[in-house]
């Protein structure tokens, strides 16, 4: 199964739901009508885009009424390039140091599927022959750091480890500097999930991200919040309350295959600014793709 046809299964929950909504809309009359109107923004919304995207993809299809008339106007296609110049953000991808290692921060509350996602991103990254080594400064989570060094252990990747309780701060010092040792491409450091109303948690992440930047100047170069789709419009102040503490670089989005409100990922990044560089549609470790907008877009409009 290629790249696309695995988004779209993915998405297929959502994909399933708002064409369903989309055709019964336009089938019923051949002009866009006040009422038809209002069913379209019924839709998205429920989809989870948000009203600000709902707003502009309505506007896109009342233009193509206009422009063109209801004769030939494929409401699939016209939502779709409107959802691609939304979603449309640089820096797409994970970034990298010219020279030297790389770390990412992993973040977000418990449940997300960051220590997952932290090992699959390793893996990604290996698949390109690029080197990666994991920091477990989850020291909280019972069994969180034996589920790393699981993952590191089925992919192959260096897990660097403290005892449970340990500060996490000096797991991450300790991680960075046996990346640096071993000349590693990217360091992932998988932090503790916390709640982002929780100020004290919040401050223990700022001090380990001042630590590994102390350690290596300009670290972490990446801050990724990982969201669970299925929380739908909630993974938003999630994600506004993470960006003030540290602030983020990109989303994560995972469980996209396990909800009818695949829009979220549309509203977040429209209103924040950050970019969605990787989302997960499925439980196997090739299963977390870099973010791809038209190719996002395709998937979920596709009639």
């Amino acid at each position: 199964m290629g790249l696309f046809d695995r988004l779209k299964a993915g998405l297929q929950k959502t994909q399933a739901k708002l064409a369903h909504e989309i055709k019964r809309i336009i089938t019923r009359s051949p002009r866009l009508t006040g009422s038809s109107i209002e069913e379209l923004e019924a839709a998205l919304i429920g989809a989870d885009f948000g009203a600000k995207v709902t707003a502009e993809i309505i506007a896109a299809v009342r233009k193509a009424y206009e422009t063109q008339g209801s004769a030939g106007i494929d409401v699939f296609s016209v939502a779709a390039s409107e959802l691609e110049r939304i979603l449309t953000l640089p820096s797409a991808d994970l970034v990298k140091q010219p020279a030297g290692l790389t770390v990412v921060s992993i973040v977000g509350v418990n449940g997300t599927g960051k220590t997952t996602t932290t090992a699959k991103l390793a893996h990604l990254l290996h698949s390109r022959g690029q080197s990666a080594m994991l920091a477990a400064c989850d020291t909280f989570r019972a069994a969180a750091i034996e589920q790393l060094k699981l993952w590191g252990e089925r992919l192959k990747v260096p897990v660097i480890a403290g005892a449970y309780g340990a500060d996490a701060a000096a797991v991450g010092h300790d991680a960075v500097s046996a990346a640096l040792s071993r000349k590693a491409d990217y360091l992932f450091v998988d932090t503790a999930g916390r709640l982002h109303t929780k100020s004290n948690l919040m401050k223990e992440l700022q001090k380990l991200h001042r630590v590994i930047g102390r350690q290596l100047d300009g670290a972490p170069h990446e801050t990724l919040l990982v969201l669970d789709a299925t929380t739908g419009m909630n993974a938003l102040n999630q994600a506004r309350e993470f960006n003030k503490t540290v602030p983020l670089t990109g989303l994560v989005v995972t469980k996209l295959d396990g909800t009818s409100k695949g829009g979220m990922v549309v509203a977040i990044q429209r209103e924040l600014g950050v970019p969605v560089k990787f989302i997960g549609v499925g439980e196997q470790p090739d299963d977390l793709q870099v973010f791809n907008a038209r190719e996002f877009a395709r998937a979920l409009f596709a009639a």
